[in-house]
């Protein structure tokens, strides 16, 4: 399962509504922001992932972030504390408050919500998406013979697999080449 459909269909949808409610959006404005935020948070995720030594970071900040907490109860998300995450959050995917603000204004062309919305949105989502993430891996983890990485594998290889030909490692090969061409 994909991580928006994780997120749309957790807890009856109940997270996807109490983050409209927070910004007086009905829940397929909400959907909407969701289908255009969570591809680019995903991708980073799985950037930070394929690096040395991130996916042990990541695999720890799930396991050991407490970050279902959003997802179980999401009258959190309008706190300070889950805020204060999320950027923390944005800040590892995305790497800069520039980037975030790219992404709000490229959503906000995309669904027709303010970007000022959409910025104060983001770390939410963020918190929501680790939150899915981090169940997810809990999940995996429960499973005889599965590993806690086996958890994150689909939902990140969806992001990383850009061919969508079944192999991340040419993806990750491609990344890499990029990268020392700099």
């Amino acid at each position: 399962m994909d991580l928006l459909n994780l997120l749309l269909n957790q807890g009856g949808g109940q997270a996807v509504r109490q983050l409209g409610n927070n910004f007086g959006l009905d829940e397929n404005q909400t959907a909407s922001v969701l289908s255009n935020l969570l591809p680019a948070l995903g991708q980073g995720l799985a950037r930070n992932a394929s690096t040395q030594g991130g996916l042990d970071s990541l695999l720890g900040a799930l396991m050991g972030g407490q970050h279902q907490r959003y997802l179980e109860d999401p009258s959190n998300l309008s706190q300070q504390d889950t805020i204060n995450d999320g950027n923390g959050i944005l800040g590892h995917i995305l790497g800069s408050k520039d980037v975030s603000r790219q992404l709000a204004q490229q959503t906000s062309e995309r669904t027709g919500i303010g970007a000022d919305i959409l910025k104060k949105m983001l770390p939410m989502v963020a918190t929501l998406a680790m939150g899915a993430l981090s169940r997810q891996t809990a999940s995996a983890r429960q499973t005889p013979g599965a590993s806690a990485a086996d958890g994150l594998s689909g939902i990140l290889g969806q992001f990383l697999d850009s061919d969508r030909d079944g192999s991340i490692m040419d993806d990750v090969l491609g990344m890499a080449s990029r990268f020392f061409k700099k």
